[in-house]
């Protein structure tokens, strides 16, 4: 999310932390914010959807952080070729391994309906592993300023690549992808993170 401000330099009057803010840049007197969590920031309490059992179940990610330690990654889309060939499947491979360093749930969302979300892991193997969940209006995406415009390709806005270390619903460590790359919000990644915390 992009906020425009008319010749000032304070912040606007949003109801999210200070440091959810990132000066983009100052262009003919107007100074340009981009809103991004931090670490430190708590997760918004945003409504996503979970396909339980065939029926779709609301669930915030601070109701299912509550009182845990875990990983919650993003990726712009289910049964895309690099989310589907190394970001989803890596972290299933590496379930074990991650819940021995540390880590009580480990949850994936996209901007995808529950449904795609739900065949996605079950075609994957993710039950038991990965909780899938969907942000079908991208509301997540862009409350955390994770959001990317995919409309010519994927048909609407996206959530870029990422990974977090979350602690009771606090982001301990986050690694936000730039353009379409898998590096630093991969598993192994995550997992030095997930020991060092």
């Amino acid at each position: 999310m992009t906020i425009i401000i008319g010749k000032t330099t304070q912040p606007p009057n949003v109801k999210l932390k200070p440091s959810y803010l990132l000066l983009l840049a100052i262009k003919n007197n107007l100074v340009i914010f981009e809103m991004v969590a931090k670490v430190g920031d708590s997760l918004p309490s945003i409504e996503l959807d979970e396909l339980v059992g065939g029926e779709i179940k609301k669930v915030t990610l601070p109701d299912l952080f509550k009182g845990k330690r875990g990983i919650l990654f993003g990726v712009p889309g289910a049964f895309t070729p690099g989310c589907s060939k190394t970001h989803l499947p890596g972290y299933i491979a590496d379930y074990d391994t991650l819940k021995e360093a540390g880590a009580e749930i480990v949850v994936c969302v996209s901007v995808n309906d529950a449904f795609t979300m739900g065949a996605w892991g079950d075609a994957h193997g993710a039950d038991g592993k990965v909780r899938m969940l969907a942000d079908p209006r991208a509301e997540l995406a862009t409350a955390l300023g994770f959001e990317f415009d995919a409309v010519g390709v994927l048909g609407n806005v996206r959530c870029r690549r990422f990974s977090a270390v979350v602690e009771d619903g606090v982001l301990k460590s986050v690694n936000l992808e730039e353009g379409g790359g898998m590096t630093c919000s991969l598993s192994n990644q995550i997992l030095d993170q997930l020991k060092q915390q």
